[in-house]
């Protein structure tokens, strides 16, 4: 069965004003209604996720991802799939201008202006605080989803799906606002990647789909950025532009990349060149040429009858499918010949966390310290864990959360340091690893209850 994903980008929760307040309401409700319908043709008729490459918000303020949040909850059960079962980037939206410190300023300035290199102001624990700072809304927001943003400045795993016989994709988001002002500009690229974003895995059997919000030439290493994606990733997808357009190039022989860039699914207004816009889209294993096989489902809004449609203008076809030569599927050490290669339905498609294992510490004063053994291993899968991190970091607020720590006593009494997000991800998952699941989803209702 293949892989099904709904792909939205540059929604902009919080653009609207006047009348763009109920168009784009209706937009939305009737984007839900279509992807529902869609999804349902496609053969297994559910969606195993959404994919959101940036600009969920408009200008990163917690509101405005707590309307994304809503949303994202009805779009995520319409088409049939967890509501945490979303993977997103950030954009140039998603970040609080107004958190822009002056450090932070003068970081941005000292790159831009090439006195100070990117990998110089990243190695430096204090300057990426500064720069990462503009995301706390964003930071919140994408922890709950299990997509947090790499705090180092690194490129982030946190999935992949077997498509049968050895043969899956690995999603890699990648963050490409990280240098966003506001003032820059596609004919100057002044923004970077980054090498310790851009060099990926590569594994046998596994091919990679990158996430990303700017296009490639939006940089400054975007050159060196390019020749390292285009040979170790299969699928680039990213937004930012709001033109959809869809290009296959060819590295070498039986080796491909597809360039996807998304349109807007809710540009601040619509028009003939920018309309609401977004994908559904098929990942599958083309067993006679072992290869990965992306089928597309183009959709855009139709003004006169008020609803989404087939797009067959922008991607220049109705359903393009394309088969995309992928190396690493042929390296696969299962034996193809041992495989009925015919009976693709046989094949059970499921969704492998790619997470890496939550270390959790006997003693949560060590953990604070860094000082413990290494503790037990707690499994992603543990049952319900991904919704209570959903609800933990979306839903509640920050004293909320901080109660559920204290009440379940897994907030050490002696520490009196800053709160950080990264610490209650660990305190939490000490509670789940020590079996108090239960618990915490309690307290979680009974917060989430009180405020209604």
């Amino acid at each position: 069965m293949p892989i099904i994903f709904v792909h939205v980008s540059d929604i902009h929760f919080g653009q609207e004003r006047d009348e763009r307040l109920h168009t784009h309401t209706d937009v939305k409700n009737q984007l839900i209604a279509d992807a529902a319908e869609v999804v349902r043709g496609l053969r297994g008729g559910v969606a195993h996720g959404i994919l959101v490459t940036g600009d969920i918000a408009q200008a990163g303020t917690q509101e405005q991802y707590e309307q994304a949040g809503e949303w994202l909850d009805r779009l995520a059960e319409a088409v049939g799939c967890e509501i945490y079962s979303i993977q997103m980037v950030p954009g140039n939206h998603d970040l609080d201008r107004h958190k822009t410190s002056r450090s932070g300023a003068h970081l941005l300035d000292l790159i831009k202006e090439g006195k100070a290199s990117y990998e110089e102001i990243l190695a430096n624990p204090s300057d990426r605080a500064a720069l990462f700072a503009r995301f706390e809304a964003y930071g919140k927001f994408c922890e709950a989803y299990n997509c947090a943003l790499d705090t180092e400045g690194k490129f982030a795993i946190n999935r992949h799906f077997d498509l049968g016989s050895g043969r899956s994709i690995r999603f890699v988001r990648m963050n490409s606002a990280l240098l966003c002002s506001g003032l820059e500009k596609e004919d100057n690229p002044e923004l970077m990647i980054g090498t310790r974003q851009f060099v990926i895995p590569r594994n046998e059997g596994v091919e990679n789909i990158v996430l990303i919000h700017h296009p490639l030439h939006w940089f400054k290493d975007g050159e060196d950025a390019r020749t390292y994606i285009r040979s170790r990733a299969r699928v680039v997808i990213s937004g930012h532009e709001h033109n959809p357009k869809v290009s296959i190039d060819k590295v070498e022989d039986g080796c491909d990349v597809m360039m996807l860039a998304a349109g807007a699914t809710v540009p601040f207004k619509s028009s003939e060149t920018y309309s609401f816009t977004y994908n559904v889209i098929e990942f599958d294993w083309d067993a006679e040429h072992d290869a990965l096989s992306v089928v597309i489902h183009p959709r855009a809004w139709n003004p006169k009858r008020t609803c989404f449609e087939a797009d067959e203008e922008r991607l220049k076809e109705r359903e393009p499918r394309y088969v995309l030569g992928s190396p690493n599927f042929r390296k696969c050490k299962v034996d193809l010949e041992e495989t009925d290669v015919l009976d693709q339905t046989a094949w059970h498609t499921h969704e492998i966390e790619c997470i890496e294992p939550i270390k959790l510490e006997p003693v949560i004063d060590k953990v604070l310290a860094s000082e413990a053994e290494e503790g037990p291993e707690m499994s992603p899968d543990v049952a319900g864990y991904r919704l209570i991190l959903l609800r933990f970091f979306r839903d509640l607020t920050e004293a909320e959360r901080l109660r559920i720590l204290i009440d379940l006593n897994a907030w050490p009494s002696e520490y009196d340091g800053r709160v950080t997000q990264a610490l209650e991800r660990q305190l939490l998952d000490w509670l789940v690893g020590q079996g108090r699941t239960r618990e915490v989803q309690q307290m979680i209702d009974q917060l989430i209850s009180s405020k209604k």
